[in-house]
């Protein structure tokens, strides 16, 4: 009985948080990467895990979470988009898309998953990109640097931009926002940045078939400008979020349309990070061991006190087994021609006996 009341709790506080709270939506993904329907909250700390996950590689602690099916083993993704908005907990997309609730959500970035792309093709050119444009935060990685040499980056680079021709201020109905206003123009610039992306993405289709997936990452901040400047009932706001939905769907679209539906888009909504709680501590051995070695010389053995195992690294367990296994291998093989070679016939198996004995003879 306490068990069904407790799953039946755990369930409304799932749909609950579905409802108000953040959320983890994904506008694309190919037929092999499965996302499960379901309702079952992720932490903002295990994203960057996720997008390990959906683009075929290992992490260091498994992802405990239902949302994400097992994928193939000879099919991955060739990009995967994380695009984070912050300012909404969600965004008004389409029913038949998978979104999950955001638990925890902490500030994060996919630097763990860049350096993995950059230690497992490190002959190849992948395409890493992370960006924040409202905080002129910028990472490019491989081809990045080719494809993105013209995109604004700055602040003042993206405001020269909308000015242009073909501006997101000439092609988008903006109703109540206006162009005059600090942050109705930050808000647009990331826009314009989502347009911009998409644009080069476009003109080379030739990074879907580079052996090496690529890697974007996007941060926009604006949304979170409009509220903080209008409140959540303005029509500011709910213009900006059409306007945000929107550009995200073309986004989604065109980054599926060059990688030939092999690519991951996700977008993961925040009303506001939440600083991570961090507390420091003392352990009482190492306490312990400071009080005990004023007595000591520096020569002492300060790690042999309490007997603690050292600090293996990740790879201990695959170099040991490999290490393991080959001296097994190697120590039958010796074991193995020895006994060969201790029973052997000199007269019958060995060439050099046998040639021996017919020189012997003709002599």
């Amino acid at each position: 009985m306490n068990r069904i009341i407790t799953s039946t709790v755990f369930a409304f506080v799932s749909l609950l948080s579905a409802v108000l709270g953040d959320s983890l939506t994904v506008l694309r993904s190919p037929s092999y990467v499965t996302f499960q329907d379901g309702q079952w909250p992720i932490s903002g700390e295990k994203v960057p895990d996720l997008v390990s996950l959906t683009m075929g590689f290992s992490v260091r602690e498994d992802l405990d979470w239902p949302g994400l099916a097992a994928g193939s083993l000879f099919q991955r993704p060739r990009a995967n988009a994380l695009i984070v908005v912050r300012g909404v907990d969600t965004l008004d997309f389409p029913k038949n898309i998978s979104s999950y609730p955001l638990e925890n959500p902490v500030p994060f970035t996919l630097d763990s998953v860049a350096n993995t792309l950059h230690t497992l093709f490190a002959d190849s050119t992948p395409v890493v990109l992370q960006l924040a444009p409202s905080e002129e935060r910028l990472y490019m990685m491989g081809m990045a640097n080719t494809v993105f040499e013209d995109l604004p980056v700055t602040l003042q680079q993206i405001r020269g931009r909308l000015s242009q021709d073909g501006s997101v201020l000439t092609s988008l109905p903006l109703i109540s926002l206006s162009r005059n206003n600090e942050a109705d123009l930050l808000f647009l610039s990331e826009v314009q940045v989502l347009y911009d992306i998409s644009a080069l993405l476009q003109k080379h289709k030739h990074l879907a078939k580079d052996p090496a997936p690529d890697l974007y990452s996007l941060e926009l901040t604006g949304l979170e400008e409009i509220v903080r400047r209008y409140g959540t009932d303005s029509p500011q706001f709910a213009d900006a979020t059409r306007i945000l939905t929107s550009a995200l769907q073309k986004f989604a679209d065109d980054v599926t349309n060059v990688y030939s539906n092999n690519a991951v888009v996700e977008v993961v909504t925040v009303k506001t990070f939440e600083a991570p709680l961090t507390r420091k501590s003392r352990s009482i051995l190492q306490i312990g061991t400071r009080r005990k070695n004023r007595f000591k010389t520096p020569s002492s053995n300060q790690g042999s006190l309490y007997n603690l195992a050292y600090k293996y690294d990740y790879d201990y367990a695959v170099v040991f087994n490999i290490v393991l296994w080959l001296m097994i291998v190697l120590a039958l093989a010796v074991i193995v021609i020895s006994y060969n070679l201790w029973n052997m016939d000199p007269g019958y198996d060995s060439i050099i006996y046998r040639m021996t004995n017919q020189k012997i003879r003709l002599d």
